[in-house]
């Protein structure tokens, strides 16, 4: 075993970034069907921000240890499981937990990343790879010549899914502020600010007939003009309330809201569909199958990263010890890409 410690963020409670602390343990050892990793790379996520107001519509109760996802290498094996799988590097996503040097997961839920890929770059595709794939290609199931609207084109899940696209020959419009627009032109995406113009008339001279997809994370109000954007057998994917995140009272209300919007548009006979996407769903009830497609849908991703259809966008990296520097950085909206934590 290793002779270091574990060393974790613990989320007290509903608390400033200031609030998280630090515990020092012994580190875990794998039980039958696990693996102990050691964790090299883990991410400040959408989901984080939420959880520490308490707005995260299935997060533990406190104390717990934040973390959605997680690269790292495997250290030790527990019963049953390959003993080769030691020394690999892994990729798993864990909901929270992420954030500690040492982390312990079912081996089902680990996929290995390939050679060649380092540690923090594999770390921005995980759960917005994930994510960005499973919209695209299992939701939207885009086609070469198709034209799609990402909303927050330079967001985490975002840049990610212009550049998926892309990849797949689908015609891009993306919002953003004005400073992400040349980022995104060299990215092959039609830049519109939502700061300065209205997105829906712009949408509209870009794509008269309408877009095949929208992708929405802000939720809200918003989803409404989303929808209306649609081009008759369009599909909106949903996949956030990023507008209700500093709001107070019921967590599940906005969420409840956009199903029920949601539910209503399907039964509307206009061939267009809408779905909210939560990466989870189907694992309650079918987990193997669940496994199945989130590996094929990783595996996916990372050979994209390896062929540089998909650029790593690293914001910053920053030891777990300086948790609230990095908290603040994603929360800040200043940076592109993923602030990435390491031991």
């Amino acid at each position: 075993m290793s002779t270091e410690g574990l060393v974790e963020v613990v989320l007290p409670g509903k608390v400033e970034p200031e609030g998280l602390r630090i515990r020092h343990g012994a580190v875990p050892t794998a039980g039958p069907g696990q693996v102990l990793i050691r964790m090299e790379a883990t991410g400040v996520s959408f989901a984080e921000q939420q959880m520490r107001r308490g707005r995260y519509y299935d997060q533990p109760p406190f104390p717990f240890v934040p973390g959605y996802d997680l690269v790292g290498t495997v250290l030790a094996t527990g019963a049953g499981v390959d003993p080769g799988l030691a020394g690999t590097r892994v990729a798993a996503l864990v909901k929270v937990g992420g954030w500690a040097s040492h982390v312990i997961v079912d081996a089902a839920d680990v996929v290995e990343v390939p050679e060649g890929v380092g540690a923090a770059e594999a770390e921005t595709v995980v759960v917005n790879g994930i994510t960005a794939w499973q919209m695209l290609h299992r939701k939207a199931r885009v086609r070469a010549g198709q034209t799609v609207l990402v909303h927050g084109a330079n967001g985490g899940v975002g840049s990610v899914l212009v550049q998926l696209a892309r990849a797949a020959g689908v015609k891009v419009i993306g919002t953003a502020s004005a400073r992400h627009h040349d980022a995104l032109r060299q990215r092959g995406v039609l830049p519109v600010d939502y700061r300065t113009e209205d997105v829906a008339t712009r949408v509209r001279e870009l794509a008269p007939g309408g877009v095949d997809a929208v992708f929405d994370h802000v939720g809200g109000r918003g989803v409404v003009d989303s929808w209306r954007l649609l081009a008759p057998g369009g599909t909106l994917v949903s996949y956030g309330s990023a507008s209700t995140r500093d709001d107070e009272g019921s967590k599940q209300w906005p969420v409840l809201k956009l199903l029920g919007r949601v539910w209503l548009w399907n039964a509307l006979p206009n061939r267009r569909r809408a779905y909210f996407f939560n990466v989870w769903a189907g694992r309650a009830l079918a987990r193997n199958r669940f496994r199945a497609r989130l590996r094929a849908d990783l595996t996916q991703v990372f050979a994209a990263l390896q062929r540089g259809d998909v650029t790593a966008q690293i914001a910053a990296q920053l030891p777990l010890a300086r948790v609230t520097e990095a908290v603040r950085l994603a929360e800040s909206g200043t940076v592109a890409g993923k602030v990435v934590l390491n031991p």
